[in-house]
């Protein structure tokens, strides 16, 4: 059974819905900012990727607000605008038909930190709320989706890391060929601007800290890369199968044709040098879309300007693609920052609206290209490319060494 994307979504850092966010990508637009939202005065990273001018009470009421976390917050956004523009009515047929696959990779993180520094910081009285639980948990934003829509079918989290939205979107196409779904809203939202995070990924020196030049320092495949960029924000999918699609009349984006996973089996948080567990998902995905690399137009990179892992999905590129390949590759994570698990789809967004548009966006801030780079005329740098893309690839890659991959086409 074919699948179909017949909405989308976006809430990002450089744009809170798919039109802003992909005319900000194609012209290049940071996202990087001073972070506002905590005192970074003791900080090694005081900057970070967050979402513009959002207020979730033009999206949500007093109540919702009141029993969700942020990541679930922008959750619903998101969904919203992907419900609207696939202009789906769920009320027609079987509620069991219609499920929800979302990824988060830390669901809650807020909520968590600011209901125990209350705790700790107070008498010892355990005086929490009685929406701490399900504010926190990873699994509440599908099952929040679920309710304000009636979807009674498919319902459940992943977590696989930076992964984690590929792999819902791999889970939601699974079940519609399947034929266990006719419709399922997938995608994933993170919310990880926290002290917590911000400081956790400090000690692991994953974060860029180049403080004075912020607007600068997501330069994935530079030589001078020091750590990725935190962002935050959602990108939502309507993943739907193609006879259903048709049957009502839907708009479709494009076409889902592979999606795969593997594990490196290394290491924790590393990907593997060698980048073997990437190439295998590579190939995988291209095996059950039946096509080979030369079918790939433009490949939408996970790179998160870290010196180990920008490296070593480039050997996965190669070990597949080879030293020439014909696709175009991007980095958007440039502009947007890392939104950990909602990374995998708004970078699908991006993918197939370069299908839509037959235009690539950039990769910013790269001026001196790695020299270990295997193809640097592959990569696009500084301005969006007009390019005629007819299959997109979408790459993410997780700690716990997750590696999913996701293939779009033109129908």
């Amino acid at each position: 059974m074919r699948v179909v994307i017949t909405g989308m979504g976006a809430l990002t850092p450089i744009g809170n819905d798919v039109k802003s966010f992909w005319q900000n990508a194609t012209a290049g637009i940071s996202g990087a900012s001073p972070i506002s939202y905590f005192d970074t005065s003791k900080f090694k990273t005081k900057f970070a990727c967050s979402l513009k001018d959002f207020d979730p009470t033009t999206h949500l009421d007093r109540a919702t607000i009141k029993r969700t976390d942020l990541y679930a917050q922008y959750a619903l956004c998101a969904v919203e605008e992907a419900v609207n523009d696939a202009n789906i009515q769920f009320d027609k047929g079987s509620a069991y038909d219609y499920g929800v696959i979302w990824g988060t990779g830390q669901g809650g993180m807020l909520t968590f930190e600011e209901t125990i520094r209350d705790y700790v910081e107070g008498d010892g009285t355990p005086r929490f709320s009685p929406f701490f639980i399900p504010r926190m948990i990873a699994n509440m934003a599908s099952g929040i989706i679920s309710i304000r829509y009636g979807l009674m079918g498919i319902n459940y989290t992943t977590v696989s890391a930076c992964a984690t939205s590929n792999t819902a979107i791999m889970d939601a196409y699974n079940y519609i060929k399947s034929g266990k779904a006719k419709v399922i809203v997938t995608g994933g939202s993170e919310a990880p601007i926290t002290p917590a995070s911000i400081a956790g990924f400090n000690a692991m020196k994953a974060l860029s800290t180049n403080n004075d030049g912020f607007t600068r320092a997501s330069r994935p495949f530079d030589e001078d890369r020091d750590g990725f960029v935190m962002g935050e924000g959602a990108g939502a999918l309507i993943l739907e199968s193609y006879e259903h699609a048709i049957n009502r009349g839907a708009r479709i984006y494009a076409e889902v044709v592979g999606a795969a996973m593997t594990a490196d089996a290394y290491h924790i948080t590393s990907t593997h040098p060698e980048g073997i567990g990437a190439a295998q998902a590579m190939r995988l995905t291209l095996e059950e879309a039946s096509i080979s690399p030369d079918d790939i137009d433009y490949i939408n990179a996970h790179a998160t300007s870290t010196g180990v892992g920008d490296l070593s999905e480039l050997q996965a590129l190669s070990s597949v693609f080879g030293d020439s390949p014909k696709a175009r590759i991007s980095a958007t994570k440039s502009m947007t920052g890392h939104l950990l698990g909602a990374a995998g789809a708004v970078e699908a967004i991006l993918a197939i609206k370069s299908i839509e548009q037959n235009v690539i966006p950039p990769t910013i801030n790269t001026v001196h290209l790695d020299t270990k780079i295997p193809f640097p005329q592959s990569i696009v740098i500084g301005k969006a490319q007009s390019h005629v893309v007819r299959t997109a690839m979408s790459n993410t890659f997780g700690f716990g060494g997750h590696n999913a991959i996701t293939i779009f086409r033109e129908i």
